[in-house]
């Protein structure tokens, strides 16, 4: 087996922001609880944009989700949607985010009803700066996706927690129990 590309798993348009030798070093997210949020504007499904200043003075939960309309994603965006009331009853917003384009998560959203806003990054800025775009394996391929993580955001846009290769199964559930603990 050959070993991978740099850059394998990249848009062909797209070059590696680091060089081989940085890899390892960029992987490593410099985001930890306590800091300040990395700001945001992206596109959302219903084609207006999401950014983090639009929820300034409430608590907000970032959910990265690798792809739409998988069956882990589609659990995960389910279960947040179903808590979605508990959440607001917390004043805390909680948007899903993925590379996936506005179309396609329109499609997702609309084929499970789902009422969790979806944000799409597509160009990986906010993937990269909340250090969730990094090398995967699957089946001995390594390529480059977004690192299933959810980020709970406080009201004074400081990271209060960072949950990281997250497990689908009891996530949502776990996550609206650390908002209600606040």
């Amino acid at each position: 087996m050959k070993p991978a590309k740099p850059g394998a798993g990249d848009s062909p348009a797209r070059k590696p922001l680091v060089e081989k030798a940085d890899a390892p070093a960029a992987r490593k997210s410099p985001l930890a609880e306590g800091t300040k949020a990395p700001a945001f504007r992206l596109p959302r499904d219903g084609g207006s944009t999401a950014s983090l200043s639009d929820y300034s003075g409430r608590k907000l939960v970032l959910f990265f989700y690798p792809r739409a309309d998988t069956p882990g994603c589609t659990k995960e965006a389910i279960d947040f949607t179903r808590l979605a009331n508990a959440f607001a009853e917390s004043q805390t917003a909680v948007l899903g985010v993925s590379a996936d384009p506005p179309k396609a998560q329109e499609a997702f959203r609309d084929k499970y009803d789902l009422s969790i806003p979806l944000v799409s990054d597509e160009k990986h800025e906010m993937l990269e700066a909340y250090g969730v775009w990094g090398e995967k394996s699957m089946y001995g391929k390594i390529f480059h996706g977004i690192l299933r993580t959810t980020v709970l955001i406080g009201a004074d846009g400081r990271i209060i927690r960072i949950w990281r290769n997250v497990r689908v199964d009891g996530h949502a559930d776990e996550v609206l129990a650390a908002v209600r603990a606040l």
